[in-house]
């Protein structure tokens, strides 16, 4: 099983939506390791990293983000592996 790591940028109505926490959410549900914070320009920065499948379920979830997003962009790419511990939300 392969371990990766995915760095991006969700753009839309992302804030404001519980859009970190339910990432999270989703992120420990998976067993992956990382974190995600809110950024001045109105997009949330995620960074996460585990075996292969989860990375890709947690993508296609960022795709979509919880109930009350508007999710018009996701930018993703693959990083080295950080060796990162958990998942927390950054403020």
């Amino acid at each position: 099983m392969r371990r990766v790591c995915m760095h991006g940028y969700v753009s839309g109505r992302v804030q404001g939506v519980y859009f970190r926490q339910s990432t999270a959410q989703e992120a420990e549900r998976l067993d992956l390791d990382g974190w995600v914070r809110n950024l001045p320009d109105g997009r949330v920065e995620v960074l996460f990293e585990g075996i292969e499948a989860g990375v890709e379920t947690l993508a296609d979830w960022l795709r979509i983000g919880p109930e009350k997003a508007v999710v018009s962009d996701l930018e993703l790419t693959e990083h080295p592996v950080q060796g990162i511990a958990g998942f927390i939300v950054r403020r």
